[in-house]
């Protein structure tokens, strides 16, 4: 919730900001139809990760899973690594700064 909090003072600076602390409720907020331009997500996280997110998004509405941007402070298991290594350049890797995170937003948004 700290980190959530964070980012979302840094993004809304520039963006409307919607803040999910649970990847479920994120999950049926997409399922009922809202739609995101870019989804930063943590990849690890109780409950269910930020991998299983992005399959269950790829699912149920695959260009909602396509704009997400994963932080991660580098705690991989061989699972999250695998999964890491098929989507490069949608990784921002903790600690990192508003500017960085900021960018790394809008280049997704911008092509």
């Amino acid at each position: 919730p700290v980190i959530a909090r964070v980012i979302e003072a840094l993004l809304s600076r520039e963006h409307q900001v919607t803040t999910e602390i649970r990847a479920e409720t994120a999950l049926a907020r997409i399922a009922g139809g809202q739609r995101f331009d870019v989804i930063v997500c943590d990849l690890m996280m109780p409950q269910m990760s930020g991998f299983e997110l992005y399959e269950r998004l790829m699912a149920i509405a695959p260009e909602q899973a396509r704009v997400m941007l994963f932080v991660t402070g580098g705690a991989f298991t061989a699972k999250a690594r695998a999964f890491l290594d098929q989507i490069p350049g949608s990784v921002l890797e903790k600690p990192f700064d508003g500017a960085t995170l900021t960018a790394r937003v809008r280049r997704m948004m911008h092509g």
